[in-house]
């Protein structure tokens, strides 16, 4: 039976290579898969999914007033049997995508797999998630280590000296230069202003496909 799964975490937990992972063992046994990326990030190309360990895929990307159902159909006309559908960075998602994918499901009887973030800076759920933790069959953590040591369960988003900053847009494309996972209690004393985060080297290049 088809389900909607929702697979959260923090940032760097490898959404995406677990995304990728699992279109690949569909395409192993023969079965064909539509991976969904939102246009808004456009880090590695347009509607390119790509890993921080160098794995990527090409998928199709969305914009938030699409309707992700219609575009299920279409795929389904233009190339026939789908067997999965995959969506990367499903925070994004607008509440009315979220209830499309809930019908692509329900009445295309394709399974969807969704991965995303949680919650944003300012500790608070994206509109995607909301309805995902709300509508899913399914829901999994993707788990990651804070540098404490402990779960990271938040996001802190930094400046380039490692302080957290506190205000701006809810949405700010970016990565380990911009975003750290920590722990609960980190979150609690970096935003404080009683710390800051030795941010990570940047990631190197993806080698070329």
């Amino acid at each position: 039976m088809a389900k909607l799964y929702f697979y959260y975490s923090a940032m760097n937990a490898g959404k995406t290579t677990t995304l990728l992972q699992s279109a690949h063992n569909y395409r192993e046994r023969g079965m064909r898969t539509l991976i969904l990326t939102p246009q808004l990030d456009h880090r590695h190309g347009p509607g390119v999914v790509a890993s921080r360990i160098g794995l990527r895929s090409r998928g199709h990307a969305f914009a938030r007033g699409d309707d992700l159902l219609a575009l299920v159909r279409a795929d389904l006309a233009a190339h026939g049997a789908l067997h999965c559908v995959l969506v990367d960075e499903a925070q994004f998602l607008t509440r009315a995508q979220v209830w499309q994918l809930t019908e692509v499901v329900d009445v295309l009887r394709i399974p969807v797999l969704a991965y995303g973030l949680r919650t944003d800076f300012r500790a608070e759920l994206f509109e995607g998630s909301q309805y995902l933790l709300a509508w899913a069959d399914e829901l999994s953590e993707i788990k990651t280590i804070c540098h404490s040591g402990k779960k990271a369960t938040m996001v802190v988003r930094v400046d380039e000296h490692g302080r957290a900053v506190t205000t701006g847009p809810q949405v700010e494309i970016g990565g380990n230069e911009r975003y750290v996972s920590v722990s609960r209690a980190e979150y609690k004393r970096i935003t404080a202003g009683e710390g800051r985060i030795e941010l990570a080297q940047p990631p190197l290049p993806l080698a070329p496909e």
